[in-house]
């Protein structure tokens, strides 16, 4: 009975020493090694250079040079000679009014002027006259007041003398008057002529400079009026892109238009590239930013109004770095590789630059000689000190 009661305990002490045997038997682990963990990174030779930054700007096209056709006077459209798009030459015919409408004007103030040089030579003539007929009558006032006081005239005779006087002298100052205001109505008069003339050669509506319509808004027989616009024509030799670009960029752009440097941009209208050059600088600007004026190289196929995209490069900048944005941690931060570890480096952005496609974000530091390695992959956990391994490149 007893020594059923021990067996177990027997067991179990003897399973225990078994496995004490066993684990002070075992053999010794190898020594663990604790290794740095160790980050592969691309890499890029920093080296300065001199880089113009560019700016990415949106705009449409405009024609300056640009007019509306309208008409001089009321009347009726006798043709239309050009269509909306198509090109014409200076001095060519592009709308014609009806002539019945102007020749009668012309007619009226030629007769005007005719019936006033008629006048003139009439008073000239007739002034003699009317000083005749007045010595006359101041003659006839002498006589009969001689009379009257010799008492062989009556009164009423010598009135109804000076009042034949009075007539005969206010018709020699009327006469008198109507030759010295002769110059001035005659000049008068043909101002009139000379608009009629001017308003008739007008009905043939010529092109004043090659260029293309952009619109036409009448038709063969409507009836215009005096100023309506019959077609609008503009320079299609000088389209300009007008565009918007941020205030702080505005005074730079200024300064070096008027040092003359040339700025020039890349526009794309669709899949094709137009040349263009910054021109001018809108007076004016706002809280979007300021309007700027580029002269495109080629207007060949450009509609007016159309909205295109254009790089604009500004003025170039020393000592850079063009770097892919990649390489930027934060706003103003990137990492030099010293001997295996990571180095952080403070940059000023100067801008971005466009190339092929390609963008480059262009920094400038004083802790950077050329030369110096420079991290340009992405690593959120990049910190000063963090172990590193270039990439071949």
């Amino acid at each position: 009975m007893m020594l059923r009661r021990l067996l177990p305990i027997v067991v179990i002490a003897l399973a225990v020493g078994g496995f004490l045997a066993l684990k002070a038997s075992r053999p010794a682990p190898p020594p663990v090694e604790t290794r740095e963990r160790v980050w592969r990174v691309e890499t890029l030779r920093a080296e300065p250079v001199t880089a113009r930054p560019t700016l990415v700007l949106y705009g449409r096209i405009e024609a300056p040079d640009r007019i509306r056709a309208a008409s001089p006077v009321s009347g009726r459209i006798l043709s239309v000679l050009v269509r909306d798009g198509q090109r014409v030459e200076a001095g060519a015919t592009i709308a014609r009014l009806d002539p019945r409408d102007l020749e009668p004007r012309v007619a009226r103030a030629r007769a005007d002027v005719e019936r006033e040089k008629i006048r003139h030579e009439t008073d000239r003539k007739a002034i003699a006259q009317e000083r005749a007929l007045l010595d006359l009558a101041e003659a006839s006032v002498e006589r009969l007041a001689r009379l009257k006081n010799a008492r062989l005239g009556a009164e009423s005779a010598l009135d109804q003398a000076r009042e034949q006087a009075a007539r005969a002298r206010l018709a020699l100052t009327l006469r008198e008057q109507s030759l010295a205001e002769h110059p001035a109505r005659l000049a008068q008069l043909q101002a009139t002529l000379a608009e009629a003339e001017r308003d008739a050669a007008r009905g043939d509506i010529r092109a004043p400079f090659a260029g293309r319509v952009a619109g036409v808004q009448v038709a063969a027989g409507d009836q215009v009026q005096s100023g309506q616009v019959l077609l609008s024509l503009y320079a299609a030799d000088a389209l300009y892109l007008r565009a918007r670009v941020p205030v702080a960029y505005a005074a730079e752009l200024r300064d070096a238009l008027a040092a003359g440097e040339a700025l020039t941009a890349r526009a794309h209208f669709g899949a094709r590239a137009i040349g263009a050059r910054l021109e001018r600088i809108a007076g004016e600007a706002d809280a979007r930013g300021v309007d700027v004026l580029l002269r495109l190289e080629t207007a060949e196929g450009l509609p007016v109004g159309a909205f295109v995209d254009a790089v604009l490069e500004r003025p170039a900048v020393s000592g850079v770095l063009p770097l892919p944005y990649s390489a930027l941690h934060g706003s103003d931060r990137i990492f030099a590789v010293d001997q295996g570890r990571l180095r952080g480096v403070r940059v000023e952005r100067v801008g971005e630059r466009r190339d092929n496609g390609q963008v480059r974000l262009l920094v400038r530091t004083a802790d950077l000689a050329a030369g110096d390695i420079v991290m340009v992959s992405h690593l959120p956990n990049a910190l000063d000190g963090l172990a590193v391994e270039a990439l071949p490149q």
